[in-house]
């Protein structure tokens, strides 16, 4: 028996990631999602993730914006159902954004 109630330890952001929800499939390995920081991004699915990991509308992910322009961003992690609704649980991840 476990004495955290089931919780995971789950990979969180770091130095510039952020939490992000896929909004739209967009075709050609990209996706549109919605950040944590309010900003909507073009977000590129990396080739080490193309065919392992699928990535579905409403996949909470982790993304890192582009220093050069930052309306893009590429894709480094994908949650599972229960890892996603664990941080929207903990207050990590807000809908209302």
């Amino acid at each position: 028996m476990s004495d955290n109630g089931g919780r995971k330890n789950l990979r969180m952001p770091e130095d510039d990631e952020l939490f992000a929800v896929v909004t739209d499939m967009l075709g050609a390995n990209r996706v549109k999602v919605r950040c944590m920081d309010g900003t909507e991004r073009t977000a590129r699915i990396p080739g080490r993730m193309q065919k392992r990991i699928w990535i579905r509308e409403d996949d909470v992910v982790l993304v890192e914006p582009w220093d050069w322009q930052d309306e893009k961003a590429d894709i480094s992690w994908r949650y599972e159902k229960q890892e996603a609704d664990q941080l929207r649980e903990e207050g990590h991840i807000t809908d209302s954004v």
